[in-house]
């Protein structure tokens, strides 16, 4: 993997009180170089912002940066229409579009939205479905035709432009497979990160349904959610009694990321505080101008 192939983004606030905020963060880590900010999508929740509305808002103010749903809460947003919304967004913006993919987990505040409540094995079907079919009407060529369990379209016209990348926040079993036979790329659940027993479980799967599909397993990124703190000296410890990371020095983190991309294959690093919330713009301004570099510079030098 190239230095330029490793991701570097951060989690941002998605609350409509924090808008003055979330703009200032994004348009700063434009300027510095970040590559993606992420934004979650929970439209049953009235003092959030909806994730499309502002991500369509944030990329016309931005030049450089792509943005992404963290994940995509799919049950409320059916397939095709997503499909437009994506490839319309990917054409504004010259490509600065990530599509995250989740199958839906507050079933209950989800229900609440009028949508009809799934089993976990339909949604994962369902989520599927989703993402074949937004890669079909992405792309050009002749109109399609889909008859899924729980999409159906009729001779649709597929959007001239590509599809986005697809990166899942899969966690079970049947979830994780259908992301190693479908997506670009894959969110371990619950912030953990390489040295995990959930990823060191879960990216097998992936990898051998990938293969058994006839993919390669490599062509599917890991881009960690990764909360910390960066301190301006040295921890005597970086990772707490249960081998979380909890930060350290910048030359810490450096050390750390370097060694998850040349050792364990990590494609991406989303930047959360160590309160799992969005970081303030000391420490997004430190993580794009003094951890990402130089992790791109020792990667590039290996």
């Amino acid at each position: 993997m190239s230095a330029q192939d490793v991701v570097f983004g951060f989690g941002a606030h998605s609350g409509v009180d924090d808008i003055p905020e979330l703009l200032r963060m994004v348009r700063q880590a434009d300027r510095d170089g970040l590559d993606i900010f992420t934004l979650s999508d929970h439209p049953y929740l009235g003092g959030r912002v909806d994730a499309y509305a502002a991500l369509g808002f944030i990329l016309g103010q931005t030049r450089h940066i792509a943005g992404f749903a963290n994940v995509t809460n799919l049950p409320t947003r059916p397939a095709p229409m997503l499909a437009r919304m994506v490839t319309s967004l990917s054409a504004l913006s010259g490509g600065r579009i990530v599509l995250g993919m989740g199958a839906g987990g507050l079933w209950d505040r989800i229900a609440d939205m009028g949508v009809p409540r799934l089993t976990p094995g339909d949604a994962v079907d369902a989520f599927e479905e989703a993402i074949i079919l937004v890669k079909l009407l992405s792309g050009g060529g002749p109109p399609v035709t889909y008859q899924g369990t729980h999409y159906q379209v009729n001779h649709i016209e597929p959007a001239p432009v590509p599809a986005p990348p697809v990166w899942t926040g899969s966690v079970g079993r049947k979830s994780l497979a259908a992301t190693g036979r479908v997506a670009d790329g894959w969110i371990p659940g619950h912030a953990a990160d390489w040295l995990s027993e959930r990823y060191r479980t879960s990216r097998p799967i992936i990898d051998e349904a990938a293969a058994s599909a006839g993919r390669d397993p490599r062509e599917i990124r890991t881009v960690f959610n990764f909360p910390g703190r960066i301190t301006d000296r040295p921890l005597p410890a970086t990772r707490d009694s249960d081998g979380r990371w909890i930060g350290g020095s910048a030359a810490q983190w450096v050390e750390e990321l370097t060694g998850a991309v040349l050792e364990h294959g990590a494609s991406g690093f989303t930047l959360f505080s160590a309160d799992h919330g969005a970081p303030d713009l000391t420490l997004l301004a430190r993580w794009a101008q003094e951890v990402a570099p130089a992790v791109r510079e020792a990667v590039a030098a290996r």
